[in-house]
């Protein structure tokens, strides 16, 4: 017996070392060496290099001088990356349509003069409850409400926001995004 365990735990012992080692440290230098910013978590920074924020983690923002983001259902406080999950409400739960009227009064309340349409993603949260960006027509929703908010022309905060939209990935994945982080931090001056 003693001559199978012998080499079963000299095996053991290299598999941990290759695998529990020498791998992730492999893995972690080559990303810090080859993409820093995504390997330290995207983040965005003022111009002294403080971290505001990540590119890839919606914010909460409720002042009507900022753009509002998608929604978020994690618990127990919006955003919250440990937590990330959808509210797994569906369709006919009465649960989910009280969380939506609830959203669409406070977009209401927030630009009572808005007679557009509410695009579903301000009222509907993501599946992971983190997602940063919203769709362009969110943002048409609510730049009136931020021109007049910090006394700008819409037409120079439509600009911004068609600054800050990003197209589909490769030009065929997904659809046109607007960053919320990264559009209020240019409404602000900050942005790196």
């Amino acid at each position: 017996m003693l001559k199978h365990l012998k080499p079963a735990l000299f095996m053991l012992l290299i598999w941990t070392v290759i695998t529990g080692v020498a791998y992730p440290l492999a893995v972690t230098g080559l990303s810090q060496l080859l993409f820093p910013g995504q390997a330290n978590g995207s983040l965005i920074k003022d111009s002294q290099g403080q971290p505001l924020g990540s590119e890839l983690i919606g914010q909460a923002f409720s002042d009507p001088k900022y753009f509002w983001g998608r929604p978020s259902a994690t618990s127990p406080y919006p955003y919250n990356a440990a937590a990330s999950s959808g509210s797994n409400l569906g369709p006919t739960n009465p649960a989910l349509a009280d969380a939506v009227k609830a959203r669409i009064n406070a977009l209401r309340g927030g630009d009572p003069e808005n007679a557009m349409p509410i695009p579903v993603d301000l009222v509907t949260a993501s599946g992971s409850g983190l997602d940063p960006h919203i769709s362009p027509a969110a943002a048409e929703y609510q730049i009136n409400r931020v021109a007049k908010a910090r006394n700008l022309d819409a037409g120079k905060v439509r600009d911004l926001v068609g600054q800050h939209t990003e197209p589909r990935q490769w030009w065929v994945l997904g659809e046109p995004r607007v960053n919320v982080l990264g559009l209020n931090l240019a409404l602000d001056g900050a942005v790196r």
